[in-house]
């Protein structure tokens, strides 16, 4: 029995090919909520997310953040969604019920939002007004993504 499951799986796995070779349409969300382990969780079970990273965002050109040096990255998650499935919004309104934007940390666990285009700069900055509207006050900054290094194994 078990060379049968065995050979299900494995023959399913000898057939996956890399996400670009699939004809899936894609995009890019990268959030900071605190420590990035617990939004992996959150984000990877999520139907749309078609991949999660976790690692470093956010910081100065030039220098590369480890996890015992992370210099001023903060700790944050990248996701490669489809767009079809899962709006940026719907990902937005995750990313605010998911943590507190009005805790003061330093910044490697503070709360940003990194955009990857004019359209998910719009919906943060709105997501946001209307947070600030209902009185809260919120820290989390909204920043163009840049460079994004994975957490080590």
């Amino acid at each position: 029995m078990f060379s049968r499951i065995f050979k299900v799986f494995n023959s399913n796995i000898n057939k996956m090919e890399p996400l670009h070779y699939l004809n899936i349409p894609s995009e890019k969300a990268t959030f900071s909520m605190g420590c990035f382990w617990a939004p992996d969780s959150l984000f990877g079970s999520t139907p749309g997310i078609i991949t999660t990273r976790v690692g470093y965002a956010g910081g100065s050109e030039g220098f590369i953040p480890t996890y015992r040096n992370i210099g001023d990255y903060t700790e944050a998650i990248q996701l490669q969604y489809d767009p079809n499935t899962v709006s940026y919004l719907e990902l937005l309104k995750m990313f605010w019920d998911h943590h507190d934007p009005t805790a003061k940390f330093k910044k490697q666990y503070s709360s940003f939002i990194y955009y990857h285009n004019d359209q998910q700069k719009a919906e943060a900055e709105q997501t946001l007004n209307e947070k600030k509207a209902k009185g809260l006050d919120i820290l989390t900054k909204i920043e163009p993504a840049g460079q994004f290094f994975n957490a080590e194994e």
